[in-house]
């Protein structure tokens, strides 16, 4: 049986570089590329029992970024606010399970950026159109766990910036199979994503036509 905590075998030991964002924060280029194929199919899969939807914010805006989650847990917002839910509003059932190779990527990539053992329990799926940005924010979840973000599909520049959120930003641009990786003492940091441009998908698939997928694991508790 193959080992979860390894990549696909099919898919080999890609190269990857570490790049330090911070004292525990940093980005993973091509680490997420070893486990392309499943995400792609996983994500395809998840999406058909729960649809991506714009939310909206407490104040009744609508977010530009279309979303759905997986795992225990998901990520939500209304006019009740900010939460995690165990069931999809939508549907009223449970999100679908989170994929064996998503805790695993995830798992991994902490483990890559020298964090303790993170096992997420909670995965947002982000889906971003051309010109769809992300203004800056601070992640909820326990703090105590890191956070965990995969890119897929168009580029992006994320905005990295410091406990307050005025502070300076830092741009970063990422790629296809990038992950972001932060905690400890850069879990609180602010972030965000630029509008994101118009491009050509490094690789030929419905999901990623025109389109940007981010993955963010998280611990909701």
């Amino acid at each position: 049986m193959q080992d979860l905590f390894s990549p696909p075998a099919d898919e080999g030991q890609m190269p990857w570089e570490r790049i330090a964002i911070g004292h525990q924060a940093c980005v993973l280029r091509g680490f997420a590329l070893r486990w392309e194929s499943d995400l792609l199919r996983q994500v395809q899969e998840l999406v058909q029992r729960a649809p991506f939807r714009h939310l909206r914010t407490p104040g009744g805006r609508q977010m530009q970024v279309a979303m759905t989650n997986c795992g225990d847990f998901g990520w939500y917002s209304d006019q009740r606010g900010y939460r995690y839910t165990a069931t999809d509003p939508l549907s009223g059932q449970p999100w679908p399970p989170m994929p064996p190779a998503f805790a695993a990527l995830a798992a991994q990539a902490a483990e890559a950026a020298d964090l303790p053992p993170f096992a997420p329990n909670a995965c947002l799926i982000n889906r971003y159109t051309v010109g769809t940005r992300l203004t800056l924010h601070q992640d909820e979840g326990d703090a105590r766990h890191p956070i965990v973000s995969v890119s897929l599909g168009l580029p992006a520049i994320f905005l990295w910036g410091g406990d307050q959120r005025a502070d300076a930003t830092q741009k970063l641009p990422l790629q296809h199979g990038d992950v972001v990786v932060w905690g400890g003492v850069d879990r609180m940091r602010y972030h965000g994503v630029m509008p994101v441009k118009e491009g050509a998908s490094p690789v030929a698939h419905p999901l990623l036509d025109g389109q940007r997928i981010n993955l963010t694991f998280r611990r909701a508790g």
